[in-house]
């Protein structure tokens, strides 16, 4: 028949009878709880009072089970051992809890995704999980600990950590020879690939208005073909597609590496406040998201300087 919970004995005495029966000695077992002598010995006669039996048969420097005793401990050594293994298995998934990033699909594929390899070398036992989504989402509700946002410094929320402004400036492939653009003729005979930004208009990443700007809304393109990813642009200019507006913060490492160059232009290009930040949910989050959010930080610190003929807007 079973004990009504309400009638079970503290956890407390439980666990120092089960101490004393796996060390089989009242001092080793005080030093595995920490405690004094005295006190496990208090909880194991605690614990025989409570069940009006005697446990342990106590002779000089010597501890017996007694029969009741030894039945005890076979039930209680096993639910101890496996709160101890549930506990245990609890604290490990909690201390390997990954630090969630949210950023949009631009920001995740052409800049986060490219450095996270240096992330991951640095800082092995940091988990790192990225939700990419160009929505903005409530960080707290969604258990999302840093968001890397774009928006102009009116509407970063308290906190927020500027990361680099925006640079932008005509990007192609090295294979179509561009070597600059210096009149609406230039333009001639290339393909533009345009930002499709029908939500969010977005001027200084958009052909018509860069034209405009420039004094050049008569050029005759090639053809013009639309995205309403910057990263799917991208991927069409590195195709050897045709010629974008490229965010040269975003595709340094294309850059740097010549997939990509920049075409110089005489055009001013169309000016722009916005910028790239980096917010937290909590003020004082746990160490291993500081430790992500430092990290962003740094790699935010080392962009590279944009080759000639672009011009900073923000």
């Amino acid at each position: 028949m079973s004990t009504p919970l309400v009638r079970l004995a503290s956890l407390d005495l439980l666990r120092g009878f089960v101490a004393v029966g796996r060390r089989m000695s009242i001092t080793l077992a005080a030093d595995d709880l920490c405690l004094t002598q005295s006190a496990v010995s208090r909880q194991v006669s605690a614990l025989e009072e409570a069940l009006g039996v005697k446990l342990l048969v106590r002779g000089h420097r010597s501890i017996a089970f007694t029969p009741e005793g030894e039945r005890l401990f076979r039930s209680a050594d096993s639910a101890v051992q496996q709160l101890q293994d549930a506990i245990g298995a609890l604290r490990v998934a909690a201390e390997r809890r990954p630090v969630t990033i949210t950023a949009s699909i631009g920001v995740t594929g052409l800049w986060l995704l490219p450095r996270l390899a240096r992330f991951q070398q640095q800082y092995p036992d940091i988990d790192v999980r990225v939700a990419t989504n160009n929505r903005l989402v409530d960080l707290k509700n969604e258990g999302i600990e840093l968001a890397i946002r774009y928006c102009p410094p009116g509407d970063a929320p308290p906190g927020a950590i500027r990361l680099f402004g925006e640079t932008v400036a005509p990007v192609a492939h090295p294979s179509l020879g561009l070597r600059s653009l210096d009149s609406a003729e230039a333009l001639a005979g290339l393909t533009l690939l345009d930002f499709d930004d029908r939500d969010l208009r977005r001027p200084w990443l958009q052909w018509t208005d860069w034209l405009a700007a420039a004094g050049w809304s008569h050029a005759k393109p090639r053809t013009v073909l639309r995205f309403n990813q910057h990263d799917q642009i991208i991927h069409a200019t590195v195709a050897g597609q045709g010629i974008a507006l490229g965010r040269l913060e975003l595709i340094a490492p294309l850059l740097a590496d010549g997939r990509l160059v920049t075409v110089p232009t005489i055009a001013p290009g169309v000016r722009n406040t916005h910028a790239y930040w980096l917010i937290q949910s909590e003020p004082n989050p746990r160490r291993d998201v500081r430790d992500v959010a430092a990290w962003i930080c740094s790699e935010a610190a080392t962009q590279g300087t944009h080759a000639s003929g672009a011009s900073e807007l923000a």
